[in-house]
C-alpha cells in the first residue's frame, strides 16, 4: 500500500511490509508510533489508537504465526525476531518512536539498541508498559507445560480468556500456540548487558499490579519518566486509562512540532 506525504509533514515509510498493519496512514502526521504486542497479542490491539492520537500514525508489528501471517512459523528466539525485525522493517525516516507492552517492551527494547549499534536512526522515545527491566529472571518456565497447565498457568496470570477459546478446540490449540512461543522468547532470552540507550524512556504500570518498573532508568542516558495508571495488567484495554496513557503519549510525542 502506498503512502503519501502532505507539504511540511514528516516523512513517512510507505505501508507495504506484511511486518506493519495501520489503519489510517495520516499523510499529514508528524510522526510514527511503532507499537510491539504482549505474549498472545496482536498488532490489531493497537490499531485504534490512532483516533486518540492527532498528528500520529500508528504502526502495529504483525509477527509471522498469526493473521494475516498464520502460515509462518512463529519466532521463539528473541535474537531472531530482533534481527528479522532490523533486516525487514524500515523504521523512519522521519520522527518515530516506540510503545511496548509486556513483552513487547523488551522487543522494542532490543530492537532499539540493536538499530543504535547498527549505526542506524533511532526511536525518539521508547514507551514500556508493565514489564520489569531485563534482566528479566523466569524463575519458573512455563513455555513446555501441556496445554491444560499452561492454559491454567495463563489465565493465572493474566485473567480468564474468553469462553469460545475453551469450547473451540481449534481456537484452543491456535491461541496457546502464540503463547507458548512468545512465553518461549520471554523465558529463553539471555540479556547481554551494554550502554543504556541516548533517548527518553516513559513506562507505565496498572495500580494493581506487582512490580518497580522504575528500573528502566539504568537503561537510558535520557530522561526517565513513570506513570502508575489505574488498572490491572491490561490497564490500557479500559477506556479511562487509555485516554490517559495516550494523552502522555501525545504529549510527548508532538511537543514542539
Amino acid at each position: 500500500m502506498a503512502d503519501t506525504t502532505a507539504p511540511g509533514a514528516a516523512a513517512r515509510t510507505p505501508v507495504d511490509s506484511r511486518w506493519l498493519a495501520c489503519r489510517d496512514l495520516k499523510p499529514d502526521a508528524v510522526a510514527d508510533l511503532y507499537c510491539f504486542a504482549h505474549a498472545g497479542g496482536s498488532a490489531g490491539e493497537f490499531l485504534r489508537w490512532s483516533d486518540r492520537l492527532p498528528g500520529v500514525r500508528v504502526l502495529g508489528l504483525q509477527m509471522p504465526g498469526r493473521a494475516p501471517r498464520q502460515d509462518e512459523p512463529p519466532f521463539t528466539r528473541m535474537t531472531e525476531l530482533v534481527r528479522a525485525l532490523v533486516t525487514e522493517v524500515e523504521f523512519g525516516p522521519g520522527p518515530f518512536a516506540f510503545f511496548g507492552h509486556s513483552l513487547g517492551g523488551l522487543v522494542a527494547h532490543e530492537v532499539a539498541r540493536t538499530l543504535r549499534n547498527a549505526g542506524r536512526p533511532l526511536p525518539e522515545r521508547l514507551f514500556v508498559s508493565s514489564i520489569l527491566p531485563p534482566p528479566v529472571s523466569a524463575a519458573r518456565p512455563v513455555h513446555g507445560l501441556p496445554p491444560d497447565a499452561l492454559l491454567a498457568e495463563i489465565e493465572r496470570r493474566w485473567g480468564a480468556l474468553p469462553p469460545v477459546v475453551h469450547e473451540d478446540e481449534d481456537l484452543r490449540a491456535l491461541v496457546l500456540g502464540y503463547f507458548r512461543a512468545d512465553m518461549e522468547i520471554a523465558e529463553t532470552h539471555d540479556f547481554v548487558a551494554g550502554p543504556p540507550l541516548d533517548l527518553p524512556v516513559t513506562t507505565f504500570i496498572g495500580d494493581e499490579e506487582d512490580g518497580d518498573l522504575r528500573g528502566w532508568a539504568t537503561h537510558t542516558r535520557g530522561p526517565f519518566t513513570h506513570h502508575t495508571l489505574r488498572g490491572g495488567h491490561f490497564h490500557f484495554r479500559d477506556p479511562g486509562t487509555q485516554r490517559d496513557l495516550l494523552r502522555i503519549v501525545h504529549q510527548a510525542m508532538t511537543a514542539d512540532r
